[in-house]
């Protein structure tokens, strides 16, 4: 059944680790048009000798943009907020948080992981929490924090769930966004008792888990006379901005899955219940909570950061789109690379990482900008390939369409090279996945949609969706070659 008509304004808060922007959804002729109405930077900056993030400016900035909501006419909005996940903020007694929060790519978790789990076997943490082992996590964080600052902690919150706090009042722990924290027990659904303790936080210091779609309250009527904004009820959506993604991917069936390409590449299938055997604790498989009982049984790529970093280092001088058009003048798999090696999470230059590498295998090292992107999309392609090949082994199902949506959806260069290589039809697209993801999570929660499959019709029905058709033998020889150079990605 289509939607004809909203009956409410829909607003899409998208945060992710370089930007942020409020989308606003329309509905004409049984479409979803999305709009944006406001775009702000965000990015981490040393603080106090760690890599944080400016939370107040991030919701200094949603208040403007909803001021701009407001001048065009739009009296009353429904909101969701969308972001990265992990990274959190001390809230003290007083309701105000105690510091900036820290960047996930900080390097303060360096070897973490390896330091917690002498205490609590890998093994266990993995059957406990389905999660896997980034030293990131959350849990890593909170084993590495400040331990004085911890005593003054009266509430841990997870980023969105803090912006939703600062809006509204009112304090949540939405779901999705909790389960990457790898210390949710799958089986309780609650935090892990054991975890907390090696972390030196308790339960009681994390608001009440909420699942996505439940309605957090209104804007504080002093922060809409202040900024001259609509009256705005903030839902609480699938918070973590790769299960917006999700639900807001087209996908039909069961033997469909799903490439979120953006800073982060997160591939994987949704599932009804989580897959934790060895096969998934060996190949670092994740099963983060996604939105109506699901989850995103999925792995993490280096994705669309490597080449924003590249686009940085030279100052703005080329766009994404002229770096795509360059790469695509060069020819593919001239580097064999493992592209998720931890080197490439946060150097100094991105550009020296990848030559160094190069230099160090004794391969061909890339020298212009199109050689360079080129590399990083070759080897993209080539992990996204390899990881889909063991998705489907992990499954014992064979997969025949995979999803790319994000950013990455519409680099053509890289969708046909994966689909190339992996034998697999690709569909790319919706672009915006998130914050339609987002707005649909919520347009069920008020009314305007029934469920997810009614969602991911109307997505359907509204956006282009474009297919890459593999060829055959195209490229045959080169995951072999790439698993003898790389040793098939052991490093995770």
């Amino acid at each position: 059944m289509k939607v004809l008509s909203l009956s409410n304004h829909y607003i899409a808060v998208d945060i992710g680790a370089s930007s942020g922007r409020l989308m606003l959804a329309e509905i004409s002729g049984g479409k979803m048009t999305l709009e944006e109405v406001h775009r702000f930077k965000n990015g981490f900056r040393k603080v106090d000798g760690h890599d944080r993030w400016n939370i107040d400016l991030l919701i200094e900035e949603i208040c403007h943009g909803l001021a701009k909501v407001r001048k065009m006419g739009i009296e009353k909005v429904t909101l969701g907020i969308d972001t990265w996940a992990v990274d959190y903020v001390l809230v003290g007694s007083d309701g105000r948080k105690l510091c900036d929060p820290v960047a996930y790519r900080d390097g303060r978790t360096k070897d973490a992981v390896e330091e917690l789990t002498t205490k609590i076997p890998k093994r266990e943490v993995y059957k406990k929490t389905g999660i896997q082992f980034q030293n990131f996590n959350t849990l890593y964080q909170l084993y590495r924090e400040d331990r004085e600052l911890l005593k003054k902690t009266g509430m841990i919150m997870m980023i969105p769930d803090y912006i939703g706090y600062v809006l509204t009042g009112n304090a949540v722990t939405e779901v999705t966004n909790a389960s990457t924290t790898q210390m949710m027990n799958l089986r309780h659904g609650l935090f892990d008792e054991g975890l907390l303790h090696e972390a030196g936080v308790r339960a009681e210091m994390f608001p009440p888990l909420v699942e996505a779609g439940t309605e957090l309250g209104m804007i504080r009527e002093d922060l809409r006379l202040e900024y001259g904004l609509p009256e705005t009820m903030v839902v609480t959506v699938a918070t973590h901005d790769t299960a917006s993604a999700v639900a807001g991917t087209p996908g039909k069936g069961h033997s469909w899955a799903f490439l979120s390409s953006g800073t982060w590449s997160l591939l994987g299938a949704e599932l009804n219940v989580p897959e934790t055997g060895n096969a998934a604790f060996e190949e670092n498989y994740t099963n983060e909570w996604g939105a109506y009982g699901t989850y995103r049984f999925l792995k993490n790529i280096m994705g669309m950061w490597i080449v924003q970093c590249i686009q940085r280092e030279y100052q703005g001088r080329y766009t994404f789109v002229e770096l795509a058009e360059m790469a695509g003048k060069v020819s593919p798999f001239r580097q064999f690379i493992d592209i998720n090696d931890e080197r490439f999470m946060n150097p100094d230059s991105m550009i020296d990482e990848i030559r160094n590498c190069c230099l160090e295998t004794g391969q061909e090292v890339p020298e212009t900008p199109g050689e360079i992107v080129m590399a990083v999309y070759s080897n993209l392609a080539m992990f996204y390939a390899d990881q889909l090949h063991r998705l489907e082994e992990i499954l014992e199902e064979k997969i025949e369409v995979l999803n790319i949506v994000g950013g990455g959806s519409n680099v053509a260069l890289l969708d046909q090279l994966t689909a190339d290589l992996s034998g697999v039809r690709v569909v790319a697209g919706p672009g915006e996945a998130t914050a339609i993801g987002n707005i649909i999570v919520s347009m069920i929660s008020e009314g305007d949609l029934k469920n997810i499959s009614e969602g991911r019709q109307l997505i359907e029905d509204s956006f282009e969706l474009k297919e890459y058709v593999p060829s055959p033998g195209k490229y045959r020889g080169i995951m072999e070659k790439y698993h003898e150079v790389t040793g098939g990605n052991d490093n995770d």
